[in-house]
């Protein structure tokens, strides 16, 4: 199984590309390869758009188009990977766990996507066969979203509740306030 890492963008917001910010000694991206690695993936690619990124234990494939949103990354990633079962998560989101990961790529369903709380987030599970029709989809910043609302009788959803916390990091002070109240805590 491959998993793949959206790190392209410039984190206009937190101030610099999250990809590059360090979290508990680790850089984000970093800490995702890690993630997908425990989780069960055998192939990591992480796809670079605003900074160029050189990551241990995973393919890097930039983004020329990184600034018109998440769905050229996730078009970018997808088209390195090829045909194969894929596991997407986004860089910015150090509280996901390796469980969520274990739980979506097994949940026997060719479309899965992890829950908590009963809102659908990441990570997200796209079978290959998925993979042509997510890429066609893929706009702006919406991703796998449009795909697999149109194909909603398919989508498997696999709570994750206990697996860790979905939340991401928009701005520094994201960090700071997570790590005094733990994985799950706002």
């Amino acid at each position: 199984m491959t998993g793949l890492v959206l790190a392209a963008g410039a984190g206009r917001r937190f101030g610099r590309p999250k990809a590059l910010v360090e979290f508990r000694g680790v850089r984000l991206v970093d800490h995702a390869v890690a993630l997908l690695r425990a989780g069960g993936c055998d192939r990591v690619v992480v796809v670079s758009g605003a900074v160029a990124l050189a990551v241990p234990g995973a393919e890097v494939v930039h983004n020329e188009r990184w600034e018109s949103g998440m769905g050229s990354s996730l078009r970018t990633g997808l088209t390195a990977i090829g045909r194969a079962d894929v596991v997407v998560i986004p860089v910015d989101m150090p509280w996901l766990g390796a469980e969520a990961v274990r739980r979506v790529a097994g949940a026997d369903a060719s479309l899965a996507v992890a829950t908590y709380g009963g809102a659908r987030r990441h990570p997200v599970f796209l079978g290959a066969q998925h993979l042509p029709g997510v890429i066609d989809s893929a706009v702006g910043d919406a991703g796998a979203r449009h795909y697999l609302r149109a194909h909603s009788d398919r989508v498997v959803e696999v709570p994750c509740d206990d697996t860790g916390s979905p939340r991401d990091v928009d701005v520094s002070a994201d960090l700071h306030r997570a790590e005094g109240s733990g994985p799950g805590g706002h």
